[in-house]
C-alpha cells in the first residue's frame, strides 16, 4: 500500500481560534493545566503555572483566572489547598478548541505499516496485532472492531438432544463448523427437525446466513412456506440463534492492553467501573454501537466520560475512528480507551493513520 495515497487527518482538522467565552489569557492557563494534568495526573498550582506560561503573570493573577475557570465548571480543586484539575467539561473544551496535534513521523508510519503488512499471517492475527500495537503506542487499551464476514453456508442440520433441546449444526463453505443449542417444544417429533433441515438446505444455494434469513422471511410473509407449524418453529429458532443484531451485522472485537486502565486505579468504585466497562465491551450491543459511532463520523472522534453513552460515568476517554475501504464504506472501527488524562495530541494521529491502513486491509 502506498501511504501517500492515504487522505490527510480527518475529523478534528481545521480548528477555529479561541473557544467561545475564553480570552487568550484564560485559554493559555486552561491549556497549560490540561497538558500538565495529562502528563502527571496531579493538580496544578499557580506557582507552577507562573513558571511555565509563556507570558509573565503573577501567581495572584493566575489564581484569579483559575477561580473564574472553576466557577465556569472547567476546573475543580480535588483538595481544599491543592491546585486545580480539569473537569470533563474543561477537557471537552480543550479537545475541541485548544488541543494541538501534529502528524506522525515517517518512522512511525513505517512502523505501523510494517506491523500491519507482515506476510504469512491471517487477517484475524493482523487485527489482533493491530490492537496490541495501538495499546503500546498509546499506553492505553487498543481496540479494533470489524464486522465478521458472512460467508456462504454449505449445510444446516438439527439434532435432537432430548429434554426440549436440539443442536443446530452450521457448516460453512470454508469447512468451518459451529454448533448452537436451541429450545424446542416438549414432545417435538424427530421428523420436524429433519423437515426443518431439509427446508433450509434446499434454499442455501450459496447464500450467507443473513441472505438465507431474508429469503425465509420473504416466503413466510408471502405465505409460501410448505412447513407445518412445528417445523416452522424449529426453522425460526434455528435461524434466530445466530441472529446478528441490527441489519444482520456481527462484530468481532480485538481488545488488548486492558491492564493499562487499572495501572493507577486504587479506589474500589473505580475498579468496579472499569470492570463494568470490560463487561459492556464484550456485548454485541456495545460493539454494534461502536460501529454506529464510527459510521456517524467523518474522522476521529473523542468521547470523554459518559459522552458515548456506552460505559456510563466510568472516568475514561475513548478516541475512535472509522475504518473505510477504497469505496469509502465503513468496514470497522479503530480506537483507544484510556483514562481521561490520555495524551490526546499523541493518540489522535496514531488512531487516524491506523484506521486508514486497516480500512484498506479490511476492504
Amino acid at each position: 500500500m502506498d501511504r501517500q495515497k492515504l487522505p490527510p487527518l480527518g475529523g478534528l482538522a481545521g480548528r477555529p481560534g479561541l473557544p467561545p467565552g475564553l480570552d487568550a489569557r484564560s485559554a493559555a492557563i486552561l491549556r497549560e493545566i490540561v497538558e500538565q494534568y495529562v502528563e502527571t495526573g496531579d493538580p496544578v498550582g499557580s506557582r507552577t503555572l507562573s513558571r511555565r506560561l509563556p507570558q509573565p503573570l503573577s501567581p495572584a493573577t493566575i489564581r484569579n483566572v483559575m477561580a473564574d475557570l472553576t466557577e465556569a465548571g472547567l476546573l475543580f480543586a480535588p483538595h481544599t489547598s491543592a491546585g486545580r484539575m480539569p473537569t470533563e467539561k474543561g477537557l471537552r473544551l480543550f479537545v475541541d478548541g485548544l488541543l494541538q496535534f501534529g502528524s506522525l513521523s515517517e518512522e512511525e508510519r513505517d512502523t505501523i505499516m510494517r506491523a500491519l503488512h507482515a506476510h504469512g499471517r491471517s487477517l484475524e492475527d493482523t487485527l489482533r496485532d493491530a490492537s496490541s500495537m495501538l495499546s503500546g503506542l498509546s499506553q492505553a487499551a487498543g481496540l479494533v472492531l470489524a464486522p465478521k464476514s458472512e460467508g456462504q453456508i454449505k449445510h444446516i442440520e438439527f439434532v435432537a438432544l432430548g429434554h426440549g433441546r436440539a443442536l443446530v449444526i452450521l457448516v460453512g463453505a470454508d469447512g468451518q463448523v459451529e454448533n448452537r443449542v436451541i429450545e424446542t417444544p416438549s414432545g417435538l417429533p424427530p421428523s420436524a427437525l429433519v423437515e426443518a433441515g431439509n427446508y433450509l438446505n434446499s434454499r442455501l444455494s450459496g447464500l450467507s446466513l443473513v441472505e438465507l434469513r431474508r429469503e425465509v422471511d420473504a416466503e413466510r410473509a408471502a405465505n409460501r412456506t410448505e412447513l407445518d407449524q412445528l417445523a416452522a418453529g424449529v426453522v425460526e429458532s434455528g435461524l434466530a440463534i445466530w441472529d446478528s443484531g441490527k441489519d444482520g451485522r456481527v462484530a468481532a472485537l480485538f481488545l488488548r492492553g486492558q491492564s493499562r486502565l487499572l495501572s493507577d486505579v486504587t479506589q474500589i468504585e473505580r475498579l468496579s467501573a472499569i470492570q463494568h466497562l470490560f463487561d459492556r465491551l464484550e456485548t454485541q450491543e456495545t460493539m454494534l454501537r461502536l460501529l454506529d459511532l464510527a459510521e456517524e463520523s467523518d474522522g476521529v472522534r473523542i468521547f470523554i466520560g459518559a459522552e458515548s453513552g456506552l460505559f456510563g460515568a466510568s472516568g475514561v476517554s475513548m478516541v475512535v475512528a472509522p475504518a473505510r475501504n477504497e469505496s469509502n464504506r465503513i468496514v470497522g472501527a479503530i480506537g483507544v480507551i484510556g483514562p481521561q488524562r490520555i495524551n490526546y495530541g499523541r493518540i489522535i494521529p496514531v488512531v487516524d493513520y491506523t484506521a486508514r491502513v486497516i480500512g484498506r486491509l479490511l476492504g
